[in-house]
């Protein structure tokens, strides 16, 4: 059975807090670079509050790292010498749900992989927007696998079906968007790319 959700509520805040704390930044701090209150970063770090979708996203882009890095466990650093290839059940992997959009987000590589890859599903109706510095330094490919997903990058609407893609270019506002009345199933594949 996937967790749902609950799990995961400590994990963000875990990270969170590690993030700001390993970059010794204070609550204020941390609300300027990402725009999010330091009130909601207080209920987050405390796991009293799940952040949506467009939050996880600010608070990425002011710490320079994936969506997916907030979403795991803040672990110390690691040893690619412990990667260990093998078969991940879906019952062994969490899936997140943002709590104002409905929307679902599964990873499923491991932290030792790579490449970052993730399973979203966009509820019909749904918005997801991101600032341009959720995507600084990640290299990006969305490739819908099932329903149509309406993907503003920047100025730019692209509508997409099962089996296209997009590559990414430089860092732009960007939206996911589900304009229809069923759910959109999409891949997001990643891989970082030079840091300052």
């Amino acid at each position: 059975m996937s967790n749902i959700v609950d799990p995961l509520v400590g994990q963000i805040a875990a990270r969170v807090r590690t993030e700001r704390e390993r970059r010794q930044w204070t609550l204020a701090q941390l609300a300027d670079a990402s725009g999010v209150s330091q009130a909601m970063i207080s209920r987050i770090e405390r796991g009293e509050s799940s952040p949506t979708a467009v939050v996880l996203g600010k608070l990425s882009a002011a710490f320079q790292l994936s969506i997916a890095s907030l979403l795991t466990l803040a672990e110390g650093p690691q040893d690619d010498t412990e990667a260990v290839a093998g078969v991940r059940h879906r019952s062994e992997t969490d899936e997140w749900r943002d709590p104002g959009t409905g929307y679902r987000r599964r990873q499923i590589t491991g932290p030792h992989f790579p490449a970052e890859v993730a399973e979203i599903r966009l509820p019909a109706g749904a918005r997801v927007p991101y600032p341009a510095a959720a995507f600084a330094f990640l290299r990006q490919v969305v490739w819908v696998l099932d329903g149509h997903l309406t993907f503003h990058d920047g100025d730019t609407v692209h509508e997409l079906d099962a089996g296209d893609t997009i590559e990414l270019g430089e860092p732009a506002e960007r939206v996911f968007a589900n304009t229809t009345d069923t759910e959109c199933r999409y891949a997001v594949i990643l891989s970082r790319g030079t840091q300052p």
